[in-house]
C-alpha cells in the first residue's frame, strides 16, 4: 500500500481533494488529521512558531495505529493522508511514500475559511476572526509555507479547480508511484 500525504494550509483544499480522489480511485482509503485528538496538540500556534515550530510535539500514535491497521488489512492499494506535516513529523514520516502540497495562497485560504466557518456569523464575529488571524494565526500558515512546501515531493496549484487538482493527484499516484 502506498501512502500519500496531502498537505496545505487551513482551508487550502486538503479534505476536498482527498475525498474526491478517494471517490475516483479504487482500493483507496483516507485518514483525516482533523478527526483525531493527539497528546501534545498545540493550542497556541503563535507561541509554537516562536519556540521553533517543532512538529514532533504532537504524539500521533492514534494516526499511526490506523495507518498500520489499514496497511495490514491488505484491502487497499493507496492511503491518502489529509495531513498537514508532510515529512516534518518523525513518527509518521516513515510511512509516507509521497507528500503533495496544495499551494494555496493565504488570501484564498482565508476567504475559503471565512466562507466555510462563518457562513452564519455577523460582521463583528468576522472582524474578530480577521484580528485573530492577523495577530496569531497567520504566522503558523507562513511557517507551513517555509517548512512543508519545500519538504514535499510534489506541489500542486491550490487555486486550480477541484477537478484539475484531483486529476493531478491521480496522475502522481498512478504514474509516478509505480
Amino acid at each position: 500500500m502506498k501512502v500519500i500525504a496531502v498537505a496545505a494550509v487551513t482551508a487550502g483544499g486538503k479534505t476536498t481533494v482527498v475525498n474526491a480522489v478517494k471517490d475516483r480511485l479504487p482500493r483507496t482509503a483516507a485518514l483525516h488529521f482533523d478527526e483525531y485528538s493527539f497528546d501534545g496538540e498545540v493550542e497556541d500556534f503563535y507561541q509554537w512558531v516562536l519556540d521553533g515550530a517543532d512538529y514532533n510535539v504532537w504524539d500521533l500514535s492514534p494516526l499511526e495505529k490506523d495507518i498500520l491497521a489499514l496497511r495490514n488489512s491488505g484491502e487497499f492499494d493507496y492511503l491518502l493522508l489529509d495531513y498537514p506535516f508532510a515529512y516534518r513529523q518523525d513518527q509518521i514520516r516513515k510511512y509516507i511514500d509521497a507528500a503533495v502540497f496544495l499551494d494555496t495562497p493565504l488570501d484564498v485560504a482565508l476567504a475559503r475559511k471565512v466562507l466555510r466557518d462563518f457562513r452564519d456569523a455577523d460582521a463583528d464575529e468576522i472582524r474578530k476572526e480577521m484580528e485573530l488571524y492577523l495577530k496569531y494565526a497567520r504566522i503558523a500558515y507562513v511557517q507551513m509555507l517555509k517548512d512543508i512546501r519545500p519538504s514535499s515531493d510534489y506541489v500542486l496549484n491550490g487555486e486550480d479547480d477541484v477537478e484539475s487538482l484531483v486529476d493531478g493527484m491521480i496522475k502522481i499516484i498512478t504514474e509516478k508511484l509505480l
